[in-house]
């Protein structure tokens, strides 16, 4: 949230496939052990796709039939704002739901709204049109839908300021404030990428041989 970073995407047919496409990309990304703190809306799946990603098969105790589901690993912190709505459709209050952890520390950390979420998912909307609601723009190919999130995934992180992120500046009189992308934030690069850099950067896998 401190940074606005998108880290992972996940496209599939309902909920639960999705959260496991981003969970099995954060696993490898550096969450070995264990999901992430997370927050969502009332949209079930997430918990689902944590314990499919990360959870594990319980130790036969010697009594009975062995297990052989996976469960939820101890100190997972995952809390979900469930929005209540009226007859006409209109938000009337939100209802806070802990799945994971305990309910004070998960709201100590990740706090009580999913701001962050909901406007992420309005610059989508407005960047990417495949993803904008009652448009002809929908993506008729999968594999297109996924192309198109990776390139306003990197446009986002890497070559868009955010205002939120920018610091002030006091050395410079000509200058106010030093705007940020959400990569820059992260200290993943200092500067903010040209789309000319965007096309032509070739990222090296980590495993490359190359010296």
């Amino acid at each position: 949230m401190d940074s606005r970073l998108r880290v992972a995407r996940g496209i599939a047919k309902d909920e639960t496939l999705a959260s496991i496409e981003v969970f099995q990309t954060l696993k490898h990304r550096g969450h070995p052990d264990g999901p992430p703190p997370t927050l969502s809306d009332g949209w079930g799946g997430i918990d689902e796709a944590m314990i499919a990603v990360y959870g594990h098969v319980p130790e036969y105790c010697g009594r009975g039939r062995p297990p052989s589901h996976k469960k939820a690993r101890p100190g997972w912190q995952y809390v979900q704002m469930v929005k209540e709505r009226d007859k006409h459709g209109r938000v009337q209050g939100v209802k806070i739901r802990v799945i994971f952890g305990r309910r004070a520390e998960v709201l100590a950390l990740l706090g009580e709204s999913t701001a962050y979420i909901e406007r992420s998912n309005l610059t989508s909307r407005l960047f990417n049109a495949r993803q904008a609601r009652k448009t002809l723009a929908f993506s008729k190919d999968v594999e297109m839908n996924r192309a198109a999130a990776s390139w306003e995934d990197s446009y986002y992180n890497l070559a868009r300021a955010h205002k939120s992120l920018r610091l002030p500046v006091s050395d410079d009189p000509g200058l106010r404030w030093q705007p940020r992308t959400p990569a820059m934030a992260a200290k993943l690069t200092d500067h903010i990428w040209t789309v000319k850099e965007l096309l032509t950067t070739l990222p090296l896998p980590r495993t490359s041989n190359i010296s």
